[in-house]
């Protein structure tokens, strides 16, 4: 007898839903920064825990959006409670009050669903405080079980995977069990390149461009070729991007292919081009290479 299902980590920015995605999976199929808004597109990471399989859907967070690529990543974190068995709320415990949560829990009563309750960063806050919190937010009648967590330290998380053997519903693997992700190895790779770009460009900078892999090849030796295109907006990024005498793109390309030859268990030869392109948030293909819905 096995066990397979699905369920959702949602939440606002930043609130940890990467950082438990790649703890729960046991390997890096998100990419993780400081920074909010780093996952701009739902991640599917694969689990397995003793005859459970778990997929699990890391998505953007969820915040009150401006711009099209905001709505856009919203509406594809919303989409992706409806597609699981188990819709996971996971929030940052020290901004429980923030009016993103407001929105989510409202959002979640006005659609009659039912979550289970993730307090992550639990070592930030006393514990009397942390309890008071707790009842607080339990009696806003949505959630179905509460775990406090942190997802850093892995503080509670294995009480977390116990209840998901017990909850997750009998039925065969959707995945071999040595899976890890079903994201394609091209879009794995442009977001490792783009997470170096923001850990190491503190401007406003990275939310402003994507990176998109071009080509992909597999040589004899086992060596990997890949070409990588980095959009911006305008002329003054791209020298940001650059840095003096190119220093800035030589690190940020250094950072990607030490951890993309990692991943891959090979040696990775990555060459990355960058592009002025004004308008790009407004474009087709790009919401098409990030999995986004354009339309919204």
């Amino acid at each position: 007898m096995t066990n397979c299902g699905s369920i959702a980590i949602i939440g606002a920015p930043n609130a940890g839903k990467s950082t438990l995605t790649n703890l729960l999976v046991g390997a890096k199929v998100s990419i993780v920064t400081h920074k909010v808004q780093t996952t701009r597109t739902r991640i599917t990471g694969v689990a397995m825990f003793d005859d459970t399989q778990v997929v699990i859907v890391d998505t953007p967070g969820i915040f009150q959006p401006k711009k099209r690529l905001d709505r856009a990543m919203v509406s594809s974190a919303w989409s992706s409670i409806d597609d699981v068995d188990i819709v996971c709320l996971l929030m940052d415990i020290s901004k429980h009050k923030h009016k993103d949560n407001e929105i989510i829990i409202e959002t979640i009563k006005k659609q009659n669903k039912k979550c289970v309750l993730l307090l992550n960063k639990i070592d930030t806050i006393e514990k009397e405080k942390l309890l008071t919190i707790t009842e607080n937010l339990w009696e806003h009648g949505i959630f179905t079980d509460v775990f406090m967590i942190s997802a850093t330290t892995n503080s509670g998380v294995d009480s977390f995977i116990e209840w998901l053997k017990q909850n997750i519903p009998n039925g065969e693997y959707i995945y071999d069990p040595e899976d890890v992700s079903n994201v394609p190895n091209t879009l794995l790779s442009a977001e490792i390149t783009r997470e170096k770009i923001f850990l190491n460009i503190h401007e406003e900078l990275p939310y402003s461009l994507t990176v998109e892999t071009e080509s992909w090849e597999n040589f004899k030796n086992g060596d990997i070729k890949l070409n990588q295109v980095i959009f911006v907006e305008k002329e003054n990024h791209r020298s940001i991007l650059l840095g003096k005498k190119g220093e800035k793109i030589k690190q940020i390309g250094k950072l990607a292919r030490q951890e993309l030859s990692s991943i891959f268990d090979a040696k990775v030869h990555l060459f990355i081009h960058i592009k002025v392109k004004p308008n790009w948030q407004n474009d087709m293909d790009r919401y098409k290479n990030m999995n986004l819905n354009f339309s919204n």
